[in-house]
This record gives structure tokens, sequence and C-alpha cells, in this order.
């Protein structure tokens, strides 16, 4: 009967299903944020630049007019601000009036101690998505805020701010009171208030305020996420309009599989990689992809292939600084090693491909790498029967064009896959690490915080987790101002100058020279640059630019230390066959 009256009275029908976006506005004492954002004060007098502003989103509960609740489990959020990803939208939600609005910012403790390759690739908790999964520590990070600071009038330069709230204890519940009707496509418009989340914290480089990681006992972190709760704001509801049009998928001829489909086979602890839909694995494509890695034909003189430069004894790099391509030009950067591809969102230093087959057929093309005419790359295999029988078994005919020599190579270099090393043995309880590498395993996954009495050589935050890579682009202190404009080539951002894609350390022994110009020989360079060596660019990031002027100060013991378990992440098969990726 109550149901009844309330439908009478104008209510929706709860029986209806709807579909209820919650949409983010960041702000900043009530402006806009942006972020990467311009310098903004805080309530303490300082001035703080936002470079990372990412939270997780579960629990969502809507509150019926009669105080019950529309419970939605097994939805989850991931807002990025950086990406422009504040958008979480639900579904299978009863259409109807709701007095209330419920949400955590974290997730349950069942999630958050789950093995994270469970999710499907895209999904928000996939560790590819979000770049919030501590690997080897567990646990998911709910919330983090990282930037630069400093105190104004100060003439020293900024220091990097990283507060990384997370852990069961610390999951943040959002309430609001609010009357809306959820009816079709709804948005509900939130904002979260940056400012109110700092405004209690005096940011301190002696006291450990500028850093958070959310150990046990840390005061801040607690402090951190009891501001976050009441940092949320209640805008307004309504109607969607204009939504998001689906892309339309583009498929060629090449959609359809010709030949042997094969299954990726995803290691143990991997994430879930999104393979390209319009390009699905079959042998006779890998096969065919070999091949042309292999064939000098694809570049102009006939004198390079792609292994020239990417040599699979060297996880598919090569052992110079800069490598010269067919016309004898030198290169600018320097050649990237080719395995794990499956899980890499973009390709080149700077990320500007965002499909190998794109990397591919640019290398195959480009002036002072391979140099191949497209038309005379394709009338030169043409008259290869052979090569003819291999098109046509992987693609359903003899027909040769450079967008099928992307494609074959693109699955090819799919397959290629690095994660068998001693130390994913160890963690199988197949070896043993040696104490050396144990101790360096232990500098590489602690932050470096000597004020809670943590001193490490804090690398996992860009290269944790079992793909040793976060997969974004940053500047590590190489130059104040670097002469490579890199991920700004391709963004065109000011804020992305001298920011390069972080690579994986899996089979780092074997691919010296190191950075994007090659200028560190040994991995006792890297480390000794990371160690006391880092330069506070402009654009440095806060999660180095948090460390002291002098540097971390580890002794020589422990830099060995360090090399030591590096050196445990070569394969101890290494990839030089194709289908190590697939069964």
């Amino acid at each position: 009967m109550r149901w009844l009256l309330s439908l009478l009275l104008g209510m929706v029908s709860p029986l209806v299903a709807a579909e209820l976006t919650l949409a983010v506005e960041l702000r900043w004492n009530g402006a806009a944020l942006t972020v990467p954002s311009e310098a903004q004060p805080t309530a303490k007098g300082q001035i703080v630049h936002v470079t990372r502003m990412s939270a997780l989103v579960s629990e969502v509960a809507l509150v019926r007019t009669d105080g019950g609740t529309v419970q939605l489990p097994g939805q989850f959020g991931f807002l990025d601000a950086e990406s422009g990803r504040l958008a979480m939208t639900l579904t299978d939600v009863p259409a109807g009036d709701y007095a209330g609005l419920e949400f955590s910012v974290g997730v349950p403790a069942e999630t958050n101690h789950a093995d994270p390759s469970r999710w499907a690739a895209g999904h928000p908790l996939n560790p590819v998505v979000n770049g919030l999964h501590w690997g080897w520590q567990g646990g998911f990070v709910f919330l983090a805020l990282e930037g630069k600071w400093k105190n104004k009038g100060d003439a020293i330069g900024e220091r990097g701010v990283s507060y990384h709230v997370a852990t069961d204890a610390r999951k943040m519940a959002v309430r609001f009171r609010a009357d809306y009707r959820v009816a079709g496509a709804t948005t509900v418009k939130l904002a979260l208030e940056v400012a109110r989340m700092l405004r209690d914290v005096t940011i301190r480089a002696d006291d450990g305020s500028e850093s958070t990681h959310s150990g046990e006992g840390d005061g801040l972190a607690v402090q951190l996420a009891q501001a976050a709760e009441r940092s949320w704001f209640w805008l307004e509801a309504g109607a969607t309009v204009g939504g998001k049009a689906k892309a339309e998928r583009r498929v060629g001829d090449y959609a359809s599989y010709h030949g042997t489909p094969v299954a990726f086979t995803v290691p143990a602890g991997f994430p879930q990689p999104a393979l390209p839909e319009d390009n699905g694995l079959t042998s006779e494509g890998v096969a065919l992809g070999e091949k042309l890695f292999f064939d000098v034909r694809l570049s102009g003189k006939g004198t390079q292939s792609c292994a020239s430069c990417h040599a699979p004894a060297r996880a598919f790099s090569d052992a110079v600084a800069l490598s010269r391509g067919a016309e004898g030009s030198l290169g600018i950067r320097n050649a990237m090693p080719l395995f794990n591809l499956a899980w890499s969102l973009s390709y080149a230093w700077d990320g500007s491909k965002p499909r190998v087959r794109d990397q591919a057929l640019a290398a195959m093309t480009n002036p002072i790498e391979m140099h191949g005419e497209p038309s005379k790359i394709v009338a030169a295999l043409a008259r290869d029967s052979a090569m003819g029988d291999a098109f046509a078994a992987a693609f359903g005919s003899r027909e040769i064009t450079t967008e099928r020599v992307g494609l074959a190579l693109e699955q090819y270099l799919l397959t290629l896959v690095a994660a068998d090393s001693k130390f994913d043995r160890s963690l199988r309880g197949e070896a043993e690490m040696s104490e050396q590498e144990k101790e360096g395993f232990a500098l590489f996954v602690t932050e470096y915080d000597p004020v809670r009495g943590k001193r490490g050589a804090d690398c996992f935050h860009c290269h944790g987790g079992t793909l040793f890579s976060d997969q974004a682009f940053k500047s590590n202190g190489l130059d104040l101002v670097s002469a490579d404009a890199g991920r700004a080539q391709a963004t065109g951002k000011a804020a992305d100058a001298g920011k390069f894609k972080t690579p994986s350390l899996r089979n780092v022994a074997l691919t010296a020279p190191y950075m994007h110009d090659g200028r560190f020989a040994t991995l006792e360079d890297v480390v000794a640059h990371y160690d006391h060596g880092v330069k506070r660019a402009a654009v440095l990031d806060p999660n180095l630019a948090k460390h002291p002027d002098a540097g971390l100060g580890l002794t020589r013991a422990e830099q060995a230390a360090l090399v030591a378990f590096l050196r445990t992440l070569t394969d101890l098969a290494p990839v030089t066959k194709r289908g190590s990726g697939v069964e």
C-alpha cells in the first residue's frame, strides 16, 4: 500500500532500472581546480601545485525517502583528475525519489586483499587502469594527492608532497542528505574541495608532514582521511544531457580470424591486459609477425630488420645509447626493450603511439630509423611466393599491405612475455634469494621516511607491482631543463616537458645503457643517480622531490644490494621465441 500511495503521488516506479552517474568537480577554495594546477594558497599560508588527485569509489547506496537504502554492491569507480576521469556511472539503479546518497572512498576489505589480477581489462580496479595498487605490499591506495609545495615567500625551490591514504582502517565514508529523483539517465554533481583536505595541515619536511603512506601509527593518514570525508559537497542532480556516445568500432578485413586462434596466457599475478579487439591472435598471424620482425626488406636499404635494434638476447633492446638507422643517422632516443607490451597503455618514450602496430610502422618508415618506403616494402614482399602464402594463412588472401604488416608485427610482439625471473620463482617458493638480494628488495619497497623510522630507496612508487612500471610519464631529475621535450612532444602541454615513460625493470640487467638517452652505462650508475644525483627540475616527480637535496644517503653496501635485487628480475627463460605468451 505504501508503494502504491507513493506511485499515486507521482513517484517513479522503483521497478524501473535507471542509470546514475556521479560526476565530480575538483575545487580549491570554491574555484575550479585543474590538474596539474596553478599555484594555490593553503590555509596555513603555503603554496601548493597539485599534480595528482586520484581515488577509488565503491559501496554506493541510495537512501530512500522512507529511510531504507538501495545498495549497489560490486560497482566500482576510479577517479583521476589529470586524465579527466571524474565520473562514475552506476547501472541497474531503481528509478525513484531519494533523500540521500552514500559511498566509500576506498574498497571493502575483502576486495582490498583479493588478487588484483581478477579484474578484467578496463575495469576500475585493474592495476593497469588505476595505478593505485601497492603490488607485493598488498592492497590499494584509496586516495592519492601529490604535488609540489613551498612556504610563501621562500626563495628556495619547491619540494614534493605525497599523500597516499590506504589500508582498511582508512576507508572513508561520504554521506549526503539531499532530495533528488533518478529517472532514465541521471547525473548527480558533486564537488571535492581539495583545499579543505589540507586546511589543518602544515606541510613540513622535518616532521614528515609532506608525506604519508598510511603506515601503522601514522597520525597524518588518519587526519587526511577524516578531512577527506568532510571535503565533499552536493551540487545538483538532474537528467543526463548529451551523454557520451560509444565510439564506433572500426574494423577492416583483418577483424575476422583467418587461421587458428590462440589464447593469451596471463602469468600468475599479472593484471588482465586489454588486447586489441580487431586483431585477435592466431598462430599464423604470430608466425608471420615473427618472420617480418627479422626481415631486412622492411628497411629502405634492405640492411636492417626490427631485430637490428631490438635483439632477443638483450630482451629486445640493443647495447648502445642511441641506435644508427638504415641511412647511418643516429637516433634521438634509446631503443626500448620489447616485452610485456600487452599491458602497455601507449608506446614509445613519449607515449605518442596508442597501439603496437602504430609504433612498429612508425619505426619502419621513420627517416632516421629503418627509413622504409611502404610501396617498396610491399612490392619486395609480394615478389616472395612464400611470403604471399604466409599472408594468405594469416589474413585469408595473398594481398600484402602495410596495414597487414603492422597487424602481424603487433600479434608477434604481443606474445613476448617476461614473467619467469628468479624473483618470480622466489615468490612461488621455487627459488631462494640471497641475503643481499633480499636486502635490496626491502630497500626497493620501502619509502624514504626517516621521521617515521623508514629508510628505503623509494623505488616502488614508480616501479611497483608485477609489471615493475606504473606506465606514467614523469621527470626523474636527469636535467634541470631537458633538451628533449619528452611527453610534451605528444601532448603539447608545457607541464609535460622533460617527462618520459617509466620503463619496466624486468630484464633490466640485459638492457643497458639506461634512460631515454642511454646516458648511464651500468645499473650502479642508475642507483647512484637516484641516491644522490637527482636534479630539482621544475617538473620533477613529487615522490622524488620530497627527498632531501643531499639525496637518500644509501651506503655503498645498500646500493650494491639494490643492484643485486635488480639482477633477480632477469628472465631465467629469455624471451627469444614466439608463443611465450600464448598456449
